[in-house]
């Protein structure tokens, strides 16, 4: 490159760009990089490798024997294990569901002007930031028997005798209401943010058609709003399936064992039976199945996606 006095000096960077244009911000995310695999993949190695040995501290035998795959043949047979993760997909399956239609209505209802929408939207979202243990705590103290409002105004009112310490009914209702409290708005911002991002001349263009209400949602609405349904349950199902804090605090997993989940049973293995090779395969096998799921939705997310573009 010459300028107007004579050829001019080119600079070290243009060299670098020149040579290799990805290499310079590859240099720039190595630190990111760096931390990710301290803080990551780190650990997640050495569970595989806790996994495959005996390791209990309170045994006679201290230290760590190699076992292999016997912890993982161990779970197959593990009705504990079994029960408490099937608890679990039942109730991901549940809160997913229901926190799904309310957040589709409530994103439909925040379309519309209204008085008090701002302050209505910033009460709303409220519960997101909450911390899960916060929150297990919060609604531990309004369903306490004896002095919790829900418990006293559902006698008062109905005569209904609500304990979630010796009903597994309801102890289920309140878990799966807290979790609905808790993560509903989430559902429904990024709900509401599909909704928003949907261009407006496909729907006038139907109505002009003739087409009513309810088609213009079946076959419209709801097929472009699609990809933000299925990232949506996407990250709702991998926060359901650890859920752990709030469980904890509300109920223990009583009464009994009963909304014991998979997340607190783990929890339990390593830190109050000390098992920690046992607990660190059960991590691994609830990381499996987690990874089947998110794979199934991610295929049914990009399956419709080339369809449409076909």
């Amino acid at each position: 490159m010459e300028g107007p006095n004579g050829p001019s000096i080119e600079f070290k960077g243009d060299k670098l760009k020149k040579r290799n244009p990805n290499r310079l911000g590859w240099i720039l995310i190595s630190p990111s990089l760096v931390i990710l695999g301290i803080a990551g993949l780190f650990p997640f190695f050495y569970v595989i490798y806790v996994g495959t040995h005996s390791w209990n501290v309170f045994s006679k035998e201290r230290g760590k024997f190699f076992v292999g795959i016997q912890n993982y043949r161990d779970l197959v047979f593990d009705n504990v294990f079994l029960g408490t993760l099937s608890r679990t997909l039942i109730f991901s399956f549940l809160v997913v569901t229901i926190e799904l239609i309310l957040g589709f209505i409530l994103a439909l209802s925040l379309m519309k002007d209204f008085k008090g929408k701002t302050f209505f939207r910033t009460i709303y979202v409220l519960p997101v930031v909450v911390a899960p243990i916060a929150v297990g705590a919060t609604w531990r103290l309004m369903m306490a028997q004896g002095h919790g409002p829900i418990p006293y105004f559902l006698n008062k009112f109905f005569g209904w005798e609500f304990n979630t310490g010796a009903s597994t009914t309801q102890a289920w209702i309140a878990i799966v209401l807290m979790d609905i409290w808790h993560w509903t708005p989430f559902v429904t911002l990024t709900l509401l943010a599909g909704l928003l991002a949907i261009p407006k001349e496909p729907i006038e263009a139907a109505s002009v058609d003739g087409a009513n209400r309810v088609q213009m949602y079946r076959y419209l609405i709801l097929p472009m709003l699609l990809p933000v349904i299925l990232i949506t349950v996407f990250i709702r199902v991998m926060d359901s399936l650890r859920s752990m804090e709030d469980v904890y605090m509300l109920t223990n997993g009583g009464p009994g064992s009963s909304t014991t989940f998979v997340g607190l049973h783990i929890f339990r293995t390593v830190f109050s039976k000390q098992e920690y090779g046992y607990g660190s395969s059960m991590s691994l096998m609830v990381l499996y199945f987690t990874i089947v799921i998110c794979w199934l939705l991610f295929n049914a997310l990009t399956g419709k996606s080339s369809k449409s573009k076909i």
